[in-house]
């Protein structure tokens, strides 16, 4: 399923046989004489309390009698220990446990039976208890209310040593929220005892709020108060010392006046009257270490037609109102919706219904959330008791006692990947995959292997862009938080195409209102999502516009010959090759292609600029980051970039079992080289929108499969579109190693006449045919003639130095034969080759013959 639960506690497995070792130890020790057995076999009953910060896991169960047992199973360890009997028939409200296991704090209630009052305390209906457990003491009554009352020790973030204090809070349900604190003392060696336990220090942290919850790793306490009918939710977080913060403020557009009393993760009590009480609306509040803070809401169900629920995505400045047609409702519908944090994902579903995965990092597309209704098989393998998500990854389901950490189950999303027919379900499935970050080199062959099947099958986004895009921002955002507003995540700006089954409303919301200065860890990074909201619009999102318009630049002052400062080229160049030797160094397996193996200035000179514009981009936008991690950031980028091409150009090239002889003009083009040469299209089609490098030799290798598979009109047509680019060493190639037969002249002279100036001089001197000296004489006539000035006419030749009577030539080669006596520098150029009026004349009677078929 795409949900992967791993169990790490189960009640029956890692208590049920120590309780039972236990209990037959007792009745052992009873049967000698010792006592009788404490505890009886009632297993039923076993229910899990509360989870602490710590993983620790407090559990209680009831023997025949009604005797309450309260055991501890120790996360680390894995081992269980006894922490209280109370030999009355009491029911559970609400237990925590200090993290020295010296203080246990629980809330009880009498068992209902007729004509039975409080024994613990008459005319009381709940008893809230403080235990002094190491060793076991002395008890101290902290309430005796009408009302429940909920309890839950702080967890401070340390653990070096023991600590003097502890801090209890407790939550009424008469909608107060109050902090003891509670000073405790060695006596005897080991004795752990409560100092001053007639008078414990308390404080008021909160009134009037009509819904809580609590943070257990974090140590943070949301809550909402009700402002003149307005809901308005509060975080308070709680420090190692005895101090806490008011962190924020944030108004919510949901009514909650008439919604009762409701509490999250303050332990898991199956008290009738806790149940009605948790019938109401579902609201829970999810962070992660990116600094999101998402607030998901599902009210009270009209009809089981549609449910709508909501997100509120502080961190970004709006709100998602989502509504999903339900259709046939059976009777495997539970209580209600269930929420669930995973990480750069909530999870929302309805066992048997549906299952969204919400993106809450880039929420702003909707096609990068995941929407699976009852049409799929994954609903049916979600569990249907209800699930409570806890801090981080951690799951529990009450009901049969099992802790789970669940994760995105990416075997599974990649071969749904495989199976999806829809465009907006495959691109969630791509940014979900690779989002999980497991195994990326295997990973992305995976999704390679999966693009090279379906190249042409979606309509709305270019599956190649998507995933280079995606794939080098994944690879590159754990570095710092920023990166989601810095790079892009997608190639796509919009998304116009309605998600089947799903009415979507967007709105924006006011903003968090942070109530202190000094913020560390999570908070200063939802600070600055907060602040990025405010003030950074547009989108600071990296774009190649900026080096489209400098490499166009480069390239036309190279044509003319004028290019700029030669030291600013060189360094542009030594970005290139920093970048290739980053990828090399990275991947040390031998490539298949013919890859970086030539000089290829122009996409060098690409790569280069990238690398400069990317990392000015960063430098001005990320502070606090030195400039050298900064630098090799952008380096791992682009060569993620160029990494990403060579893959998927590798994936075909093993796909399609081509070895070096298919780059060979003596044989007939197969068909597995025209796949190859269609992917490289795809791909050079990709990156031209984007304008992304390409690795040094693509264009060359694209060249070769171009002229093997395609007939000459369609080459040309390719060439004078763009789509191939003729460079040096492909041209040189042709030349050298195609034969004359008239198709080869024929090409070769289509694409002599079609280089530029410069790279075309070069080219013929490797063509000995009378095409190639024609144009070589051209070239040569056209730079004499550049500057020369008509002498008067002279009527008297010197006919014995010529040796065909052809007067027009006679005489235009006269002309040459002056200029080049007059002026020997002009021999002293590059590239000359002894080109002189001669090998004109030659070049020209040789071409006219040619032409004539004499």
């Amino acid at each position: 399923m795409a949900l992967r639960l791993i169990a790490d506690f189960d009640l029956e497995k890692d208590v049920l046989p120590w309780l039972r070792v236990q209990q037959a130890a007792s009745a052992a020790a009873g049967a000698r004489g010792g006592g009788p057995g404490v505890l009886e076999n009632n297993y039923e009953c076993l229910r899990v309390l509360n989870v602490e910060q710590n993983r620790n896991i407090i559990y209680t169960y009831k023997d025949n009698k009604g005797n309450v047992f309260f055991g501890l199973y120790d996360y680390q360890t894995k081992q269980n220990e006894h922490l209280y009997t109370f030999e009355k028939d009491l029911q559970v409200v609400s237990c925590s446990v200090n993290r020295e296991k010296t203080l246990l704090a629980t809330s009880l209630v009498q068992a209902a039976k007729e004509g039975r009052s409080n024994e613990l305390q008459p005319g009381s209906k709940c008893l809230t208890l403080l235990v002094e457990i190491h060793p076991i003491n002395n008890v101290k009554v902290l309430k005796a209310v009408d009302s429940y009352i909920w309890v839950q020790f702080l967890y401070p973030h340390v653990e070096s040593r023991p600590q003097p204090e502890n801090h209890l809070l407790l939550l009424s349900e008469e909608k107060y929220i109050e902090q003891f604190h509670i000073q405790v003392v060695q006596e005897d060696g080991n004795r752990v005892v409560i100092k001053n336990s007639g008078h414990l220090p308390r404080e008021r942290i909160a009134e009037d709020f009509v819904w809580a919850q609590w943070d257990m790793s974090e140590q943070r306490l949301y809550y909402i108060d009700l402002k003149k009918s307005r809901s308005v939710l509060k975080c308070i977080q709680f420090y190692a010392d005895e101090h806490f913060n008011l962190m924020f403020e944030a108004p919510l557009d949901i009514s909650l006046s008439d919604s009762g009393f409701k509490l999250v993760n303050f332990g898991y009590s199956d008290l009738q009257d806790q149940e009605e009480l948790s019938e109401h609306l579902t609201l829970c509040v999810f962070t992660n270490h990116t600094g999101s803070l998402c607030v998901c809401y599902c009210p009270n169900f009209d009809s089981w037609e549609q449910i709508t629920y909501s997100v509120f995505y502080f961190h970004k400045g709006h709100s998602k109102t989502f509504t999903t047609t339900l259709g046939s409702v059976d009777s495997r519908v539970t209580k209600g919706i269930t929420f669930l944090n995973l990480d750069y994902y909530v999870a929302v579903y309805l066992p048997g219904h549906f299952f969204h995965l919400l993106n809450i990092q880039h929420p702003d597309l909707i096609c990068h959330s995941l929407f699976l209704t009852e049409n799929s098989e994954v609903i049916d393998m979600l569990p249907h008791s209800p699930l409570q998500s806890l801090s981080g990854s951690l799951v529990l389901d009450s009901c049969s006692g099992k802790l789970y950490r669940a994760f995105l189950n990416q075997s599974y999303l990649l071969e749904f990947l495989w199976n999806s027919r829809l465009d907006c379900e495959r691109m969630a499935l791509l940014h979900c995959v690779l989002s999980c970050g497991r195994d990326p080199r295997r990973l992305e062959a995976k999704i390679i292997q999966w693009i090279s099947e379906n190249i042409s099958a979606c309509h709305s986004f270019d599956l190649i862009q998507e995933f280079i895009i995606a794939s080098s921002y994944w690879s590159i955002y754990p570095e710092t938080s920023n990166m989601d507003k810095l790079l892009p995540y997608s190639s796509l700006l919009t998304w116009d195409t309605e998600i089947p089954g799903i009415t979507l409303v967007t709105e924006e919301i006011p903003l968090p209102l942070m109530k202190v200065h000094s913020f560390k860890g999570y908070w200063e990074k939802l600070n600055s999502n907060l602040e990025y909201v405010k003030y950074s619009k547009p989108h600071l999102h990296y774009n190649n516009s900026v080096v489209r318009r400098e490499w166009h630049s480069l390239i036309s002052e190279e044509k003319t010959g004028k290019r700029r400062s030669t030291v600013y080229v060189r360094n542009i160049l030594d970005n290139a090759i920093k970048v290739i030797s980053n990828l090399e160094a990275k991947n040390l397996e031998p490539r298949l292609t013919p890859l970086f193996q030539e000089e290829d200035n122009h996409q060098q000179l690409l790569i280069g600029l990238m690398v400069s514009e990317l990392r000015d981009h960063l430098l001005r936008h990320l502070q606090g980051v030195e400039k050298k991690k900064i630098e090799q950031m952008v380096l791992d980028y682009v060569s993620k970039l160029l990494d990403l091409i060579c893959q998927i150009l590798e994936a075909s090239w093993r796909k399609h079992n081509l070895h070096p002889w298919a780059l060979h003009f003596n044989r007939q083009a197969s068909a597995a080289e025209f796949a190859v040469f269609h992917i490289m299209t795809r791909i050079l089609e990709a990156t031209n929108t984007l304008f992304l490098p390409l690795p040094p030799g693509f264009h060359t290798l694209h060249v070769i499969l171009g002229v093997r598979c395609l007939p000459l009109h369609n080459l040309l047509h390719y060439i004078d579109h763009g789509v191939l680019l003729l460079t040096e060493a492909a041209v040189t190639r042709l030349m050298k190693d195609l034969d004359n037969t008239e198709k080869n002249e024929k090409l070769k002279f289509s694409i002599i006449v079609r280089l530029p100036p410069l790279t075309g001089q070069k080219i013929c001197r490797l063509w000995d045919h009378p095409v190639s000296s024609n144009i070589i004489s051209r070239n040569h006539v056209k730079r004499l003639l550049q500057n020369y000035n008509k002498q008067p006419w002279s009527s008297v030749m010197d006919k014995s130095s010529f040796s065909v009577e052809f007067l027009p030539l006679n005489y235009f080669i006269h002309i040459l034969t002056d200029i080049e006596s007059s002026n020997p520098a002009l021999y002293a150029f590059e590239g000359h080759d002894n080109v002189d009026a001669k090998f004109v004349e030659e070049a020209a009677l040789k071409h006219t013959a040619m032409l004539l078929g004499l």
